[in-house]
């Protein structure tokens, strides 16, 4: 014990500056989910006091709420096909552009950012996926004499979930994609000249021994951004293909979050949806990390 507060004493400066940060972060992230966690246990519909119930909501998840597997299964499908996607096309995108002359890669640079916080552009993908014959793709079918009628694109539960993960694809170029270009403008050119004389023969090999490894902290932290929106994809699913979708054919597992807590209000119900949610991509976060670990090996 006394080890750790000198290390606190010596290092004091440093902990004064990360206060606030920690404080923010105990009161705005720790706190809400220790309560979401205490709530979880309880029925709370807002209006009594919440009364303990157990593992009743958990076993009512698992036994109970056909619509909450069908979410469940929809998001590990979603997360599983988007996110390694997102994260590979995160990273090749950044890789490409680093290459370019400053300004060109500016403005491509928020060419490729630009989807990810321009605000309700879900018309746009709604238009090329309308249910008429002046839906784009339905017109260029129609024209080609490969379809004789409009395709209910987002009515129709076998496509509905593709078409989503094509529009979540498109959105994906966010904070990773910016992470790895910072992380790319960051890496030390004289390592690349020392690989050369080492023996590193081509771009591939230059890429895996020694730009990856350079940037393992970006590459980390596009791993969480990417596996947090691939697991808690909601507005794609809403603006898309409504609430709820037809068949719950776009329910995920935060969209059946939303019902039971801002529609139903069953707080403690809720709360156990969001619990497993945690969970899961708290789990999905420690593998990527550990196979990330052994990146340029």
């Amino acid at each position: 014990m006394e080890s750790i507060f000198s290390a606190i004493s010596k290092h004091r400066h440093s902990y004064i500056l990360m206060g606030p940060y920690f404080l923010l972060f105990i009161l705005f992230t720790v706190v809400p989910v220790m309560i979401s966690l205490l709530i979880s246990f309880t029925y709370f519909n807002m209006l009594e006091f919440p009364v303990w119930v157990g593992w009743q909501n958990y076993i009512r998840l698992v036994t109970d709420d056909e619509v909450f597997i069908i979410a469940l299964k929809n998001t590990i499908l979603f997360a599983a096909v988007t996110g390694p996607l997102s994260y590979i096309a995160c990273f090749f995108f950044a890789w490409l552009i680093n290459e370019l002359r400053p300004k060109v890669r500016a403005v491509m640079t928020l060419i490729f950012y630009a989807p990810s916080i321009s605000g309700n552009i879900y018309f746009i993908w709604q238009t090329i996926f309308s249910g008429d014959r002046y839906g784009y793709v339905n017109g260029i079918l129609m024209k080609l004499g490969l379809v004789l009628e409009p395709i209910q694109w987002l009515k129709d539960p076998q496509y509905i979930l593709p078409i989503i993960m094509l529009v979540q694809l498109w959105l994906s170029l966010g904070t990773g994609f910016l992470a790895f270009i910072a992380g790319l403008q960051t890496i030390d050119r004289t390592l690349l000249e020392a690989g050369a004389v080492d023996g590193v023969k081509n771009r591939w090999q230059e890429l895996w021994y020694i730009t990856l490894p350079s940037m393992r902290p970006q590459l980390m932290f596009g791993a969480v951004i990417q596996i947090t929106t691939s697991f808690a994809v909601a507005d794609v699913a809403m603006n898309m293909a409504g609430f709820p979708s037809v068949n719950y054919a776009a329910e995920t597992i935060v969209t059946h979050l939303i019902d039971f807590g801002t529609i139903r209000f069953e707080m403690g119900y809720a709360s156990a949806i969001a619990t497993v949610l945690f969970v899961i991509m708290v789990a999905s976060n420690l593998i990527v990390q550990k196979l990330l670990r052994k990146v340029g090996e």
